[in-house]
C-alpha cells in the first residue's frame, strides 16, 4: 500500500526506471483466471487490444461483470461519434459513465465536470447490491424514526355531470344537445335487437327535429368484443361525431365506452389501462382525458347494470380470449337519461336477472371497505326500492310505478358502487358467467346469501386492505340494510337471519334457481373448471373492496356449497 511503481515492479522481479508512474501489462484473456483482469487499487493496469469497437465493448462488459457491477466506467473517444458513445452507455452496467475522463478521480465527481455531483461514497445501485445509485449522504446513513398515526384515506363521490330521470324524459333531455350545447353530429351505439325493435327511432326523430345529423352502429353482441368495437370505431372515425349516444344494457354501454376511448385516443394501450390496482386513487397508469372530441350520453333500457353512471367497461379480445376490465372515471358518461318508457318492454327473465343484480350492487356497496356516508344513503334506498317494487315489476310488466322505481333503484345502486365498489360476490359471478354462461344477475343471485354469511363472520381470516373501520362489522351493516328494507328482529343476528330469508323468498318469487347446478351446469365440467374459477375470482378487480379478504380455498368452498346446496358450515373463521 502506498508503494511506488518502481518498488512494485521490483517485488514482481521486473526492472523499470525509478521515475516510472504506471505499470501496464498487456494480456488477451478477460477470464477471471487472468490476474490482470481484476480491479487493482494500484498503479498497475491491464491492457487489451480489441479487433474493433464491438470487440472492445464485449471485453469491457465482461470485465465489469467479473470485477463488480455498478460504480464507474470510462470511454475515450471522439465525442462526435455519438452512436458509439450511446452504444457504450447502453452496454455498461455502471451508474457513472465518464467520457475522456480519468475514472479513478472522475468518478468522485465535480473534478472534471461540475454537473456530476461530488461524493466519495457513491452508491452503485442494484447492479452492485446497493440501495442507491447516487451519492450516499447523511440521510442514507442515519436511522430516522417516523411515527405515523393512522388516518383515513381520501374518498370521493363522482357521478355524471347530468342525470335525467322520470318516465318520458328522454326527448326532453336530448333537446339539450341541440338547444344548449349546439351539437351537430350524433353517433348511436346499440345492439341489433333494440335497433330492429325500433328503440332508436324516437332518438333519431328527436335528432332530426334539432337538425343533428346521425348514424347508428347496431352490431354490439351480448359479450362485446374488441373486434366489434374496432369496427364501430371505423364508422365513428368516418362519421366524425361530436356526440355518442349509447342505448341498451351493460353490453351496449361497455362497447360504446370502449369505442369512445379508441376514437378519442387511438394510441391508448389496453394492457396499460387494464392494470390491476389496490387503490384506484394510486394508479400506475393515468388515463387520457376524455370528452375532447365527443360528449357521451348513456340511455339504459333495462333496470340492472347501472352502467349509465359508472366508470367501468369490459371488453373481450375474441382472438386472444383476453377480457380487458377497464376502470377509470374518465370513462364516466357525461349525461345519463333514465327514462322508464325504455324499460316497459323488459321480458320477465331480464326483469328478474337485472333486478337481483341491483340488489347485489346495493348490498356490496354498503358493506364495501370503501363505503361512505355519501354512498350509504343511496345504497339503502336502492335496496328498499328493490324489495318494494321488483316483485311487482316481475308480476305485472305494465306497472309503470314499479318500473319507474326499479329504474331509479338501478341508477342509485350504480352510483353507490361506482364510488364504493363491489366485492367477492361479483368476482365469483363474473366467472360463473364466463365459464358457465349463467346470466350475470342470476349468477350474482345464486351465491348472494352464501357470500353474505361468509362476509358476516365476526372473526374472518383476513380483513380488507383499506377498511374505514377498526374491526369487522359486516353483519351489523347487513342488519342495517335489512332494517331499511323492512325486516325486524330482537338483535342484529335475528334481523340478519330474517333478511336472508327475505332475500331467498324474493329470489324464488322472480324465478332465480336455488343452486348453480339448477342452471344446467354440468357437474364434471364445473369440477374441471372449479380451481381456475376460484383463482380468477380471487384475482378479480372487485375482490379488493370486499369486507372479508378471501383465500382461494374459501372461494372454492363457496362455489361448491352453491353448487351442491351444502350447509354453509365453513364460513365462520
Amino acid at each position: 500500500m502506498g508503494q511506488s511503481a518502481y518498488t512494485i515492479a521490483q517485488i514482481a522481479g521486473v526492472e523499470v526506471p525509478k521515475s516510472t508512474k504506471i505499470l501496464i501489462g498487456e494480456v488477451e484473456s478477460v477470464d477471471p483466471s487472468e490476474e490482470m483482469a481484476h480491479e487493482k487499487l494500484s498503479p498497475v493496469l491491464g491492457m487489451y487490444k480489441a479487433v474493433d469497437f464491438d470487440d472492445a465493448i464485449a471485453k469491457a462488459e465482461r470485465l465489469v461483470a467479473d470485477g463488480g457491477y455498478g460504480h464507474t466506467s470510462s470511454l475515450y473517444i471522439d465525442t462526435r461519434e455519438t452512436e458509439k458513445m450511446a452504444k457504450h452507455a447502453e452496454a455498461m452496467k455502471t451508474c457513472r459513465i465518464l467520457v475522456n475522463t480519468p475514472s479513478s478521480q472522475g468518478g468522485i465527481g465535480d473534478l472534471y465536470n461540475f454537473k456530476l455531483a461530488p461524493s466519495l461514497t457513491l452508491g452503485c445501485g442494484s447492479w452492485g447490491g446497493n440501495s442507491v445509485s447516487g451519492n450516499v449522504g447523511p440521510m442514507h446513513l442515519l436511522n430516522i424514526k417516523t411515527v405515523a398515526e393512522r388516518r383515513e384515506n381520501m374518498l370521493w363521490f363522482r357521478t355524471p355531470e347530468k342525470v335525467y330521470f322520470k318516465k318520458g324524459c328522454m326527448p326532453v333531455a336530448l333537446d339539450e344537445l341541440g338547444t344548449v350545447m349546439g351539437k351537430k353530429r350524433a353517433f348511436i351505439v346499440t345492439d341489433s335487437f333494440l335497433y330492429k325493435s325500433g328503440f332508436t327511432k324516437q332518438i333519431e326523430a328527436k335528432l332530426d327535429e334539432m337538425g343533428i345529423a346521425h348514424a347508428c352502429f347496431y352490431d354490439v353482441a351480448p359479450d362485446p368484443t374488441l373486434q366489434c368495437a374496432q369496427e364501430g370505431v371505423k364508422q365513428l372515425s368516418s362519421f366524425e361525431p361530436d356526440t355518442i349516444i349509447a342505448v341498451g344494457g351493460g353490453s351496449a354501454m361497455d362497447a360504446a365506452k370502449i369505442m369512445w376511448l379508441m376514437y378519442e385516443h387511438p394510441e391508448a394501450k389496453f394492457e396499460d389501462m387494464a392494470m390491476d390496482f389496490m387503490d384506484i386513487r394510486k394508479r400506475v397508469y393515468t388515463y387520457p382525458t376524455m370528452g375532447e372530441k365527443c360528449y357521451f350520453v348513456a340511455i339504459p333500457t333495462s333496470s340492472g347494470t347501472g352502467s349509465e353512471v359508472t366508470p367501468f367497461a369490459i371488453i373481450t379480445d375474441a382472438e386472444s380470449g383476453i377480457k380487458w376490465p377497464l376502470a377509470d372515471y374518465q370513462l364516466l358518461p357525461n349525461m345519463a337519461i333514465v327514462d322508464t318508457d325504455n324499460m316497459m318492454s323488459q321480458p320477465k327473465g331480464l326483469t328478474s336477472a337485472s333486478g337481483v343484480d341491483v340488489l347485489t350492487h346495493a348490498l356490496e356497496a354498503y358493506v364495501s371497505i370503501m363505503a361512505s356516508d355519501y354512498t350509504d344513503g343511496i345504497a339503502l334506498r336502492a335496496g328498499e326500492l328493490v324489495f318494494k317494487y321488483l316483485a311487482r315489476a316481475y308480476d305485472n310488466p305494465d306497472d309503470v310505478e314499479a318500473r319507474d322505481h326499479m329504474a331509479n333503484a338501478s341508477c342509485l345502486a350504480g352510483m353507490a358502487f361506482a364510488n364504493a365498489f363491489l366485492g367477492v360476490n361479483h368476482s365469483m359471478a363474473h366467472k360463473l358467467g364466463a365459464f358457465h354462461h349463467i346470466p350475470h344477475g342470476w349468477a350474482n343471485a345464486v351465491i348472494l346469501t352464501r357470500v353474505m354469511r361468509y362476509n358476516a363472520a365476526e372473526r374472518p381470516t383476513k380483513m380488507g386492505s383499506f377498511s374505514q373501520y377498526q374491526y369487522p362489522h359486516a353483519k351489523a351493516r347487513y342488519a342495517e340494510f335489512g332494517r331499511a328494507c323492512g325486516f325486524t328482529g330482537a338483535n342484529d343476528d335475528e334481523v340478519f337471519e330474517n333478511f336472508i330469508a327475505g332475500i331467498e323468498e324474493l329470489k324464488a318469487h322472480v324465478g332465480v334457481k336455488p343452486t348453480i347446478k339448477d342452471f344446467g351446469v354440468d357437474e364434471q365440467y364445473f369440477l374441471d373448471t372449479l380451481d381456475e374459477m376460484s383463482e380468477q375470482a380471487f384475482n378479480d378487480q372487485c375482490t379488493g373492496a370486499n369486507p372479508r379478504y378471501p383465500l382461494v380455498s374459501e372461494i372454492r368452498e363457496l362455489y361448491l356449497d352453491a353448487y351442491y346446496d351444502r350447509e354453509p358450515s365453513s364460513y365462520e373463521d
